[in-house]
């Protein structure tokens, strides 16, 4: 599921996505909201000579949290300790990472909301007064002792918000959520790689990638990588509107960046469960997914796009993805349409 061209989650053919980041916010496309306030934050951080102030960032994968983290450190002059929530097992892994940050560093942290209550119990006294409490030895002979920490920013990723405790959520200063990005920002995007990349690209082509790229950098980038493929062995050299469209229907994605696994949800549910509603538990068994990977990864842009809504009962086709199929309203979807 994972290898899904239009995966919003980094696979292993995105190695050279690193390479495609920004690295300064005025290079950074889209989330100007978010980048004029980080813009603000970060420049009265540095003219006081503090630490940024702690950073949550939310939203669907593939949207830039990672790049944000690094720009932060970038744009504070600082280095970037890089780990996830599911790696920090222990809260002595956690008490390592943070008595080796030098001043002003900036450590990230993605899906941070998978992190243990007990490795969170560690990072709440780091958060609020860059100090660390150890306790030695057990029984009655154990006792506590603090450590003084070099003072750090904290910069958190997760997609999915509800999941971070409050505790942990309230210890953060600056909390974003990066939203979708409009075909507009994502054909700038395009265009920017693709000059990055060394490969010609024109409006037009550079247009019909973004169409299809689900709202996401990661998977515009993605895209733009394999068409450039075929432009360069079956056409000239040059992304054009032809080359771009040819080679996105031979990659299976449709015109508004729908592939054949999220065609396949639709059906079925349209084939059998006449098109709601139906739970979504009922639906991973039908699909052999898993409920969260519906959730979480075929559901935001479905939703987005209108597509599907989720009802008290379940989730139904809405009229405007039979009209995408080519099919007519079948039982109880039409009934649900607006519901």
């Amino acid at each position: 599921m994972n290898n899904r061209i239009t995966s919003p989650h980094s696979i292993e053919s995105d190695g050279g996505e690193v390479g495609l980041r920004p690295l300064r916010l005025q290079d950074y496309i889209g989330q100007e909201q978010i980048k004029a306030n980080l813009e603000v934050f970060i420049q009265a951080a540095r003219q006081r000579g503090e630490p940024l102030d702690h950073v949550l960032l939310s939203g669907p994968p593939g949207l830039g949290k990672t790049t944000l983290a690094v720009i932060i450190a970038k744009e504070m002059g600082s280095n970037i300790h890089i780990t996830s929530g599911p790696a920090i097992e222990r809260p002595g892994d956690l008490a390592g990472i943070l008595t080796n940050l030098q001043p002003g560093d900036v450590l990230f942290i993605d899906e941070i909301h998978r992190l243990s209550r007990a490795v969170e119990e560690v990072l709440y006294p780091g958060m609020e007064d860059y100090s660390l409490d150890i306790v030695l030895d057990k029984g009655p002979a154990a006792r506590s002792i603090r450590l003084q920490l070099n003072p750090f920013t904290l910069v958190g990723a997760t997609t999915r918000a509800g999941a971070v405790s409050a505790p942990l959520r309230d210890r953060f200063g600056v909390v974003n959520r990066l939203e979708f990005y409009t075909p507009q920002e994502l054909q700038r995007i395009v265009t920017r790689s693709a000059g990055i990349l060394g490969i010609a690209i024109d409006p037009a082509g550079a247009e019909e990638i973004a169409r299809r790229s689900r709202g996401t950098p990661r998977i515009a980038n993605r895209l733009l990588r394999r068409i450039r493929d075929f432009a360069q062995v079956e056409g000239k050299g040059v992304i054009d509107l032809a080359i771009a469209h040819d080679a996105l229907q031979r990659l299976e994605v449709d015109a508004v960046g729908l592939d054949n696994s999220d065609r396949r949800l639709l059906l079925t549910i349209i084939e059998k469960f006449s098109g709601g509603p139906v739970g979504v538990e009922t639906l991973a068994a039908a699909i052999s997914e898993e409920t969260t990977t519906i959730e979480d990864v075929y559901e935001p842009f479905l939703l987005q796009l209108g597509f599907i809504n989720r009802t008290p009962r379940g989730r139904v086709v809405t009229g405007a993805a039979y009209r995408h199929l080519g099919m007519q309203p079948l039982g109880q979807g039409e009934l649900w349409e607006n519901f």
